[in-house]
């Protein structure tokens, strides 16, 4: 079954578990002869019961009032996970660098990936003041975000050949973030890209599908940067295929993607299978075997790593499974600033099969980081007062939509939603400052010399870049050997690794999970759940992400837009989403006319009608993800946010309330 010699090998020299995730899906590895008396299986047995005693055993909440406080709350939680108190130093890192959270009252559940820098690294860079017997420092200098991106019009083949022309900030952010995901230089390029969409879209659109006919690839939900490079595949004549989920667990359905891996015919070019780890809604764990099949059938492997955690990929072990391409995203500040950019790896021998793309030229792709203050002196900002004038008055009407969706938004949920909007934003003010950057990405002669003086004199007072190991010489004088970026919350993950951030994460999703499904609504006769959970629920090896929906005492769900926008005015950021490629067994059958919904998506043209039925029908959910900057607190305050729910009158007096208070930007 599924080249069981080898799936055999790989088990037993991995067994107990080296990986986070199970070998292959829902094949099972050979029982061992023996029975070993502190067993895998036992201590995932152990935690199961340990967090059904996190919370009042045997007790059901029809009530909100009656939940327990906060502080009983914790001490059942410690009591129950005593290897908790492993993780505080998480809360101490939280508490002195990240203190925007608790100031700001903001519990944030809406962020998926990787933070670069600390909230204590922008108060500090935009204060420091100038010492007296230093020059004084322009507070431009000092503020916050420390770079900014500029596009760059050329391929992704010709960036990979013209590394050598990175500016120095560039170098070290990459060296940096490759140390952070133990990647090597030796066997990857990597490429910075405007965000993890763009990731995406470029590679889609410098794969030859001309000659590797098919994308395949393996989401349970709506994925908008995926869908992107299903779109620019098409166009270029990929045939699409997309993995299902089988229902209700929503595991992969395993004969039917083996099906779609393995070649009959042996071909030796399959096309290219997008692979992610877990999935970014579900909190699913996938089988990395899956990638050494593809492999095996001719696939090139596109691992999506944007839904990792910090310091997951110390556990990926590469050295075994070495993807073709992988991308993962950065975001800037936890809570504060989701902009950022995302990185495109290539690994090295795989890199010529790019060459087969000519045309693949996008100026919303791949980009240069540049010093943020730098971007007002650089070159090429000499149009004429009305273009200045027309394009003034673009941004601030694009400023003017965000200011109507922070009335109603929290910050950060404002923020997170209108992410896109502000990747735009940046885009249009940075064209008016592009630098000019031919087709190899070189920098024109008369603006080369200029631009890097000033990334050398701002290295100093920003302090971005810090020395990390020096060298005494024979006079006494320090000769600096290399440095690195301060990244502080890479650096925080770092010092906290991936044992405690995995465990940290294990603790604080069960127990909501454990939390949610003890709310039921009052009525003895039907005494229906509050929350329905989609896909593992209590999971020793599940991922810090969780898909749900609110359901009245009638049984009608609660739309997930109103359950977020309710979260909002709480300043609990949560997300939505939309689940699909779900199959029902016979079994489900009847159950599948009450779970799926359609949704309404705008078509425009042949393609667009294409795209809607493709991914219309499905289930729209709530979605929360456990960072590992969330302490118990948060969770609780989800917890009792939810509970209100069990209010049969909670959306009307919400509604109410809002009327009163004069708001008319939204409807409830």
């Amino acid at each position: 079954m599924l080249h069981s010699n080898f799936i055999r090998e790989t088990q037993e020299a991995c067994f107990h578990g080296c990986f986070p995730a199970p070998l292959l899906g829902s094949l099972e590895a050979p029982k061992p002869t023996f029975k070993p008396i502190n067993t895998v299986a036992t201590s995932r047995s152990d935690f199961a019961a340990a967090t059904a005693a996190s919370l009042c055993p045997n007790t059901q909440f029809t009530n909100h009032e009656s939940l327990p406080s906060l502080p009983e709350a914790l001490s059942c939680f410690t009591t129950a996970y005593p290897l908790y108190s492993q993780t505080q130093e998480a809360d101490q890192i939280r508490a002195q660098h990240y203190f925007h959270l608790s100031l700001h009252n903001h519990v944030c559940f809406d962020y998926s990936g990787l933070g670069l820098f600390s909230y204590s690294q922008q108060q500090i860079s935009n204060s420091t003041p100038s010492s007296s017997s230093s020059p004084p420092v322009s507070p431009s200098r000092l503020q916050f975000p420390f770079f900014d991106i500029i596009y760059k019009p050329t391929t992704l083949h010709s960036q990979i050949l013209n590394r050598s022309k990175d500016l120095e900030l560039e170098s070290r952010m990459r060296k940096r973030i490759m140390d952070f995901l133990s990647i090597s230089e030796t066997d990857y390029h990597m490429v910075f890209t405007a965000s993890g969409e763009s990731a995406f879209k470029l590679l889609a659109e410098s794969y030859p599908f001309q000659s590797n006919k098919s994308l395949l690839t393996v989401y349970d939900h709506n994925n908008e940067a995926v869908q992107d490079m299903i779109d620019s595949s098409q166009k270029r004549g990929a045939q699409v295929m997309s993995a299902k989920f089988s229902w209700p667990s929503l595991h992969i359905h395993t004969d039917n993607l083996t099906k779609l891996v393995v070649s009959k015919k042996k071909k030796k070019k399959r096309g290219l299978f997008v692979f992610p780890l877990q999935s970014m809604m579900t909190g699913r764990r996938y089988s990395y075997l899956w990638m050494s099949l593809a492999q095996e059938n001719g696939w090139h492997v596109l691992l999506d790593a944007c839904a990792v955690g910090p310091k997951d990929m110390d556990s990926f072990g590469l050295s075994l499974f070495r993807p073709d391409f992988l991308i993962c995203s950065f975001f800037k500040v936890f809570g504060e600033n989701p902009s950022g950019f995302g990185c495109l790896f290539v690994k090295r021998s795989s890199a010529p099969v790019l060459q087969a793309s000519t045309t693949a030229r996008s100026s919303l792709g791949i980009v240069t980081l540049v010093p943020a203050e730098n971007l007002s002196q650089l070159p090429g900002d000499d149009s004429d007062d009305h273009s200045k004038t027309q394009e003034k008055s673009k941004l601030e009407s694009e400023e003017d939509d965000l200011a109507t969706v922070r009335s109603f938004s929290s910050p950060i949920n404002a923020q997170s939603q209108m992410h896109n909007g502000l990747e735009q934003r940046s885009s249009n003010s940075n064209r008016r400052k592009q630098l000019e950057i031919v087709e190899h990405g070189e920098a024109s002669e008369p603006h080369k010399e200029p631009f890097s003086s000033e990334i050398e004199e701002l290295d100093k007072p920003i302090d971005l870049l810090k020395p990390v190991n020096t060298e005494i010489n024979a006079s006494g004088t320090g000769k600096k050997m290399s440095s690195e970026m301060k990244c502080k919350c890479l650096d925080h993950a770092d010092c906290l690794g991936h044992r405690i951030i995995s465990s940290r994460a294990r603790h604080l999703t069960n127990w909501l999970i454990n939390a949610l499904l003890k709310l039921r609504h009052p009525h003895p006769e039907q005494g229906l759940p509050l929350v329905k959970i989609y896909g593992p629920k209590i999971k020793f090896n599940r991922g810090p992400a969780l898909a749900f929906n609110v359901f009245d005492w009638k049984g009608k769900k609660v739309e997930p837009v109103l359950v977020q926008k309710l979260g909002d005015r709480s300043n609990i950021s949560i997300s939505c989403g939309f689940l699909h490629n779900i199959w029902f067994s016979d079994k489900y059958e009847e159950e599948k006319k009450s779970v799926m919904e359609t949704r309404n998506l705008e078509a425009t043209g042949e393609e667009g009608k294409r795209r809607k039925e493709r991914v219309d029908l499905g289930i729209t959910v709530v979605t929360a993800t456990v960072n590992f900057l969330v302490n118990f607190e948060d969770t609780y305050r989800l917890w009792a946010f939810i509970a209100q729910f069990l209010d049969a009158d909670f959306v009307e007096k919400e509604r109410w309330r809002y009327t009163a208070l004069n708001q008319k930007t939204i409807e409830v």
